[in-house]
């Protein structure tokens, strides 16, 4: 499916509705609004300051909020004030965010908001991330997943319409290994160094890594950085804020393109095509059972792991280790119609 008929997808979803944003300012969000932004509706923007966020991203989100035209507020708490997210067990994105929508429920009953979205797009469904669990058990909704749209297409439409986004609004909590308590002092250190090695290298999105009192940098273009003058005055700086060791990682923190579905020869029936992906963490069978009722005809195993879903003369297998194999389609395109309807009712285990 063409950007062009996505973005109409998405704003089908919009038109009309009275709804909160969860607004970063960063790409995903930054598209929705701005979609938001050409339709009629009552849209709020909020961003939640948890304490964690690198520094500039708070008035990036306002800035951009303000260029795309929508009412934007700011809602400031202290994450590290919190037992369970200073732990930084496995599922600390859960925690973090199961937090920040919980803030923005509690918006959305103050004001009258019946609805609240987010931007996640297709993509973050292949990736292990724990937090999208909060979106299900709250009903937070995803226009950007339900049509279609990948990391790739986010970028390439921004870069397009020239609008701004901000590249840096990861949480810095991301950079401490699991396990490892997060504090003050190690968030203190991750966002000054951070910030001065986009000032000497000049790149926009840069992370400081924290490994066990390691600083590992991660940039997208290490070569301002290889100069001798350059590295001494970062391990100078980066020692005197508590770091005992700097790193420099050389290979580019770029993401690289993962594809929705990869295509599998059948070996016994050459005629049959087959693409399957592969989801970085095991699959909830019987709730995701549940949630692909409405989509066809189902048989499920929770004991043998699997759950397979006729739609539309097409199959779909969920297995519980995380591989997904789609048959009868036609082509890339066909099967990857199919997986875009299925992904979203996939349930992890946590």
């Amino acid at each position: 499916m063409k950007m062009e008929k996505k973005v109409e997808e998405v704003k089908k979803v919009l038109e009309n509705q009275k709804m909160i944003i969860a607004f970063s300012g960063g790409s995903d969000s930054t598209i929705l609004a701005k979609i938001a932004s050409q339709v009629k509706g009552e849209f709020l923007l909020i961003t939640v300051d948890n304490g964690v966020m690198p520094k500039e991203c708070i008035n990036s989100a306002r800035k951009i909020a303000e260029e795309i035209g929508l009412p934007h507020k700011v809602l400031k708490e202290n994450f590290l004030e919190d037992p369970n997210f200073k732990e930084n067990n496995p599922n600390r994105c859960f925690i973090c965010k199961n937090k920040m929508y919980g803030e923005l429920e509690n918006i959305a009953k103050k004001e009258n908001f019946p609805l609240i979205a987010d931007g996640t797009n297709i993509s973050d469904l292949l990736e292990d991330r724990p937090g999208l669990m909060v979106n299900y058990q709250k009903n937070i909704i995803s226009p950007l997943v339900n049509a279609g749209i990948t990391r790739e297409d986010v970028l390439r439409y921004l870069k397009e319409n020239k609008i701004n986004y901000a590249t840096s609004t990861t949480c810095m909590a991301t950079r401490i290994l699991t396990g490892e308590e997060i504090t003050t002092k190690k968030i203190n250190r991750i966002s000054y160094a951070e910030s001065l090695v986009k000032t000497l290298s000049k790149n926009d999105s840069v992370r400081v890594r924290d490994q066990k009192g390691i600083a590992q940098i991660e940039v997208i273009n290490i070569d301002p950085l290889l100069n001798p003058n350059i590295l001494k005055h970062l391990d100078a700086e980066l020692k005197a804020v508590g770091f005992e060791k700097i790193t420099l990682d050389i290979g580019s923190s770029q993401k690289v393109k993962k594809d929705l579905v990869v295509y599998k020869p059948c070996k016994d029936e050459k005629n049959k095509i087959m693409f399957e992906t592969e989801l970085p963490y095991k699959i909830d069978i019987k709730n995701t059972c549940r949630e692909l009722e409405s989509l066809g005809k189902l048989k499920c195993s929770d004991s043998m792991g699997i759950a397979m879903c006729e739609i539309e003369g097409q199959n779909v297998t969920v297995f519980k280790n995380g591989k997904i194999v789609a048959r009868k389609v036609q082509n890339p395109d066909d099967a990857e119609k199919l997986l875009i309807k299925v992904l979203p009712r996939i349930r992890r285990i946590l």
